[in-house]
């Protein structure tokens, strides 16, 4: 679990600093077929390999996932993502 708040600064003009809360699980894919989510939020699933990531707009979270997946600290904490570019909160 990774937990960070997001000064207002950080974010559009007229918007309060917020608290970003990340939930992260490692798992182990057995089979199945990636799909879209009936009649949900998600239009298209896709696989990316991880060397792929970096060209890819993303969330902040998306980096400490990985970090996490990479290190795995002993606190569950690694330091916080530097925004920007193709990085965003």
């Amino acid at each position: 679990m990774d937990s960070r708040i997001i000064p207002a600064a950080d974010r559009l003009p007229g918007l309060p600093e917020h608290q970003n809360v990340g939930i992260f699980y490692r798992v182990r894919i057995t089979g199945g077929q990636l799909r879209p989510e009936a009649d949900g939020d998600i239009a298209e699933s896709v696989w990316t390999p991880i060397p792929g990531v970096a060209q890819l707009r993303r969330s902040s979270l998306v980096d400490i996932g990985l970090t996490l997946a990479q290190t795995v600290p002993a606190t569950g904490h690694v330091a916080p993502v530097p925004v920007g570019g193709l990085i965003q909160h």
